[in-house]
C-alpha cells in the first residue's frame, strides 16, 4: 500500500493545516496504518534554523539535527509518524539540489526549468518518504502557503501531477478553508467557494473539504458547498471552534467520519478504529482540579509560537497531574527593571508557583533570568532550565553562591574571569571540536539519585539538543565541591549534560530540550515531574527560604 493525501489550505493563513494533517494521521494510525508526515514550505531560506522566532515561531529539531518547521512538532505530538530532515522540504532546498544538478551537467546542458526539473525534485523527495520505510501506507503532505500564493505554485503543481499519476484511488486532495462569520452572526460560503475554484485552476479538483468555522455548520450550508464546489457532500467536514484543546480535534474528525471517507475514498478496507488513547486523554481534561501557575521567563514573549513545544509539554503534564497548568508569560526584561524579583514573581504582580527558563541566543534579558533562578533557588520554589535555562542556572550558583560575581558565558561575556559557560574550544584539555552547534539526538547517562533519575526511571536517556556552549570542565569540580550535582553526562564523561540544586524542592537544569518528546497521550517524564512538583509546593504552601550558601 502507498497512497498519497496533500493537504491545501486557502483563503487566509493560520487556518490550521498543521492540526488538521494531524489529527488525519491520528485517526488513522487508529485504523492501524503506518503514517509518515511531511511538510512544504514555500520560503526559500534552507531551513528554520536562522529565523527568528517572532518571524516564524520556534524551531523543531529532529533525531537526526534537522531544524524544522513548528508544524512537524505537530506531527510528532498527534502521531507515531518517525521525523527527520526528509520530512520537512523548503523552496530553498528544492532550488539549491535543482542548481547542485544543473552545476554538476546532470542534465546534460539542457534548459533547467520550474516544470520538469524543479517539480519533479519535489515529487522525488515526497515519494521517497514511503520509501524509506516498505511497511508505510499512507504519507500525508502539507502543502504550507495559502493557494493562490505565487510560492506555493510549483508544490501544488508537483501535488497535481502526482495525483495524476497515482490515480483518484490512491492520492487525494483534502482542501482546508474559512467560513467566516459577518455581522448578525450569518456565515459565509464565499470565500470557500472562491478558494476551491483557485485549487482547479492549478487542475486540482479537492476530494474533500475540512471547513474552518465558528460552528458546526448545517446541513443546508453544507449542501450550498458541496454544491458550488463539485465535492460531494459527505466529504465536506467542519473544523470548528472549540474551548477545550486542539488535541480534540482528532475525536471531532472521527465523529464526523472523516477517517471512514478517507478510506473509502483510497480503496483501503475498513478497520475497527482505536482511539482509546484521545479519550483517555480527554477524560483527563474534563477531570482536571485545580490550577498551577508557572511563570516562563524568556525573550521571545510576544508570539505564542516561539515556545510551542515548551507550553504544549506543560499541558501534557498538567493532563497526567491532574491540574489546569496556567501559563504566566514572563518577559525577563521585566525582572531586570524590578529592584527585588520577589516584588513580581512572590508577591507581586505575577505570583508563580515554578519558574522555567527556556532555550534562547544572545545577551537580552540574561541577566532577567538569572534573576529568576536566584529567586526561586532561595525561595524554594520549582525551577526547570531548559538549555539556556540550565546555562543561566550554573551561572547563578557560581555568582550567588561560589561567590563570584563576574561568573558569566563567554557568548555574554567573552572577557570574564570566570567562564563557567563556554565554547568546548575554550576550555581546558579538552580537545578542539569546532563552533558548530549540537544538534540532534544525544546520549546521556544519568549519573545517581535524584530528580532526573527519579523522573526518568532508567540509567541512559537519548534527548535532542541545540546549542552551541557548555558548561566549562574547568570549574567542574569547584561546582560540585559547593553542594551542585552533577545529574547527567555524556557517554565519554567529557561533557555536562544536566545539573540539580541540593536540598530543594525541585531544581534541574538539562542542556538538551525534552519538550520536543511530550505528547498530549504521554507528557514527558521531566516536565510531569516539575509539575508535580509545582502541585506539591502549591498545596503544601513551600518550606521557606534558605540562607546564602
Amino acid at each position: 500500500m502507498n497512497k498519497l493525501i496533500f493537504v491545501s489550505g486557502g483563503v487566509c493563513s493560520s487556518l490550521g493545516k498543521g492540526v488538521a494533517a494531524s489529527s488525519i494521521g491520528a485517526l488513522l494510525e487508529g485504523r492501524g496504518l503506518n503514517v509518515r508526515m511531511l511538510k512544504c514550505d514555500p520560503y526559500i531560506n534552507v531551513d528554520a534554523g536562522t529565523m527568528s522566532p517572532y518571524q516564524h515561531g520556534e524551531v523543531y529539531v529532529t533525531d537526526d539535527g534537522a531544524e524544522t518547521d513548528l508544524d512537524l512538532g505537530n506531527y510528532a505530538r498527534f502521531t507515531q509518524s518517525p521525523l527527520s530532515r526528509a520530512n520537512s522540504i523548503t523552496t530553498g532546498q528544492i532550488y539549491d539540489a535543482v542548481i547542485k544538478k544543473e552545476r554538476r551537467g546532470d542534465f546534460l546542458g539542457r534548459t533547467v526549468q520550474v516544470i520538469p526539473h524543479i517539480t519533479d525534485e519535489i515529487k522525488a523527495r515526497i515519494t521517497s518518504i514511503a520509501r524509506q520505510d516498505e511497511d508505510t501506507d499512507v504519507t500525508i503532505v502539507e502543502i504550507g502557503g495559502t493557494v493562490g500564493d505565487i510560492e506555493s505554485i510549483p508544490f501544488l503543481e508537483a501535488a497535481r501531477q502526482l495525483i495524476v499519476e497515482y490515480g483518484k484511488t490512491d492520492a487525494i486532495s483534502i482542501h482546508l478553508t474559512l467560513i467566516p462569520e459577518v455581522a448578525g452572526a450569518e456565515l459565509k460560503t464565499k470565500p470557500t467557494q472562491h478558494s476551491v475554484k483557485a485549487m482547479q485552476e492549478m487542475g486540482i479538483q479537492p476530494d474533500m473539504l475540512i471547513c474552518r468555522a465558528p460552528q458546526m455548520l448545517d446541513d443546508v450550508t453544507r449542501r450550498k458547498i458541496a454544491l458550488f464546489t463539485n465535492v460531494a457532500l459527505d466529504s465536506v467536514f467542519v473544523s470548528y471552534d472549540i474551548s477545550t484543546t486542539i488535541y480534540a480535534v482528532p475525536i471531532m474528525f472521527f465523529e464526523q467520519d472523516v477517517d471512514q471517507v478517507i478510506l473509502k475514498k483510497l480503496g483501503i478496507e475498513s478497520r475497527h478504529a482505536k482511539l482509546a488513547p484521545w479519550f483517555l486523554m480527554m477524560d483527563r481534561f474534563f477531570g482536571i482540579r485545580g490550577t498551577v501557575r508557572v511563570g516562563i521567563v524568556g525573550k521571545y514573549m510576544d508570539l505564542h509560537d516561539a515556545y510551542k513545544s515548551v507550553y504544549e509539554a506543560l499541558f501534557h503534564a498538567g493532563l497526567e497531574c491532574g491540574v489546569s497548568v496556567q501559563l504566566v508569560k514572563i518577559d525577563s526584561s521585566k525582572i531586570e527593571e524590578a529592584l527585588d524579583p520577589d516584588v513580581l514573581l512572590g508577591s507581586g504582580e505575577f505570583q508563580v508557583d515554578g519558574i522555567l527558563v527556556p532555550g534562547g541566543f544572545g545577551k537580552r534579558g540574561i541577566k532577567g533570568m538569572i534573576g529568576a533562578a536566584s529567586w526561586a533557588r532561595i525561595h524554594r520554589v520549582p525551577y526547570f532550565g531548559i538549555c539556556l535555562g540550565m546555562q543561566v542556572m550554573v551561572v547563578e550558583w557560581a555568582r550567588g553562591v561560589l561567590g563570584w560575581k563576574d561568573a558569566d558565558s563567554t557568548e555574554f561575556k567573552p572577557g570574564t574571569t570566570h567562564p563557567v559557560i563556554s565554547l568546548l574550544e575554550e576550555q581546558i584539555d579538552v580537545k578542539n571540536l569546532g563552533g558548530t552547534m549540537r544538534l540532534g539526538a544525544q546520549v546521556s547517562i544519568i549519573e545517581g539519585e535524584g530528580r532526573l533519575s527519579d523522573a526518568y526511571r532508567k540509567g541512559t536517556i537519548e534527548e535532542r539538543h541545540r546549542h552551541r556552549y557548555e558548561f566549562s570542565n574547568r570549574y567542574r569540580d569547584e561546582m560540585t565541591g559547593s553542594g551542585l550535582k552533577i545529574a547527567a553526562f555524556s557517554p565519554d564523561l567529557s561533557l555536562v549534560e544536566a545539573v540539580e540544586w541540593p536540598d530543594h524542592p525541585w531544581g534541574v537544569g538539562v542542556q538538551f530540550h525534552p519538550e520536543f518528546k511530550s505528547k498530549p497521550t504521554e507528557a514527558h517524564p521531566l516536565f510531569r515531574a516539575f509539575i508535580a512538583a509545582v502541585k506539591e509546593e502549591r498545596a503544601g504552601g513551600g518550606e521557606g527560604m534558605i540562607s546564602e550558601g
